[in-house]
């Protein structure tokens, strides 16, 4: 799936099932507790702390939530996602392409 089909299925949902999206400030406050989730499997997982018993631990489905509150926020806000996509990794190969090479601690 392309981030462009990606946009019109959310839209889509959205539209038969969600009844309309939330607030573009509401979804904000969402993609952020989401994000939360996201960091407390990391910390879990990665990180120095432990899972507590019959705590959730699916990494995937967690980056997939953070992933759909980010383009319910894009579809709303009139974000292409894919161009901003592009624009974005234009920007960084342009400022990056030989900084990460010459960094010495990489």
């Amino acid at each position: 799936m392309t981030i462009e089909e990606a946009q019109k299925t959310v839209d889509t949902w959205i539209k038969t099932y969600g009844v309309r999206y939330f607030s573009e400030l509401t979804n904000m406050a969402v993609l952020t507790e989401e994000v939360g989730e996201l960091a407390r499997i990391m910390a879990r997982k990665y990180g120095d702390q432990s899972f507590k018993a019959g705590e959730k631990s699916d990494l995937g489905d967690e980056m997939a939530d953070v992933l759909w509150v980010l383009i319910c926020l894009a579809n709303q806000t009139g974000v292409d996602l894919t161009e901003a996509f592009r624009k974005n990794l234009e920007k960084k190969t342009n400022r990056d392409k030989e900084r990460h090479k010459n960094n010495p601690k990489l």
